[in-house]
């Protein structure tokens, strides 16, 4: 899929969501490289984290710990989509990424 059709396909799948996480998930989400949809998504997901972790407390924080969760959902949503069988591969490779594997 190209970076239009994924960009397409996240904002069919945060329809819906609270204006300011879906511009969260969005700005993370068009920061990160070109790749697979599933690793974009981890690697914005990724850099929503290091963002609330870096900001301390306050909302911001917060608003980027929801986007880190809602984008590493949707990294293993884009796979459960398109690559069912892959799905407890993927989910543990997002794990050793956190470093909780």
């Amino acid at each position: 899929m190209t970076q239009a059709g994924d960009d397409e396909w996240l904002t069919s799948h945060t329809t819906g969501a609270p204006a300011r996480l879906r511009e969260q998930v969005i700005t993370h989400f068009r920061a990160a490289t070109e790749g697979p949809l599933m690793l974009r998504l981890a690697e914005a997901g990724d850099a929503a984290l290091a963002a609330a972790t870096a900001a301390g407390r306050g909302r911001d924080t917060a608003l980027d710990l929801l986007a880190a969760d809602a984008l590493i959902t949707l990294a293993l949503l884009a796979t459960a989509e398109r690559s069912p069988a892959t799905l407890a591969d993927d989910a543990a490779m997002l794990r050793v990424r956190a470093g909780v594997a």
